[in-house]
């Protein structure tokens, strides 16, 4: 992968996980929720399957699901971290603000 594209890449999502938890931030006024997700998205992104295979194949699915997980390539997981870095940026923005004052819905 080419370096420009991991640069924009990190950025899109940190700008774009920071935003979202922002938003569910401030419509839920739960501080963390997006940081709580992260992993969720995270894991929706990454796998191939089905999420009802979760339920009815659960073992042949996390197995197959930390086989993909373990074969990230580093740009990959550099580029995720960024998102989960935005997401609990988001979290420690919307702290900061409630602890000056700033009433969000």
């Amino acid at each position: 992968m080419h370096i420009a594209i991991v640069l924009v890449s990190m950025l899109l999502f940190f700008v774009l996980f920071f935003g979202i938890g922002f938003l569910l931030n401030m419509l839920l006024r739960m501080t963390w929720i997006m940081a709580v997700l992260y992993p969720i998205v995270t894991i929706v992104m990454v796998d191939k399957v089905s999420t009802f295979d979760y339920v009815f194949k659960a073992g042949e699915t996390f197995s197959a699901l930390g086989t993909r997980i373990a074969s990230l390539q580093p740009a990959d997981v550099v580029i995720l971290s960024c998102g989960f870095l935005g997401a609990i940026a988001s979290g420690m923005t919307m702290r900061i603000l409630r602890q000056k004052g700033y009433q969000m819905f």
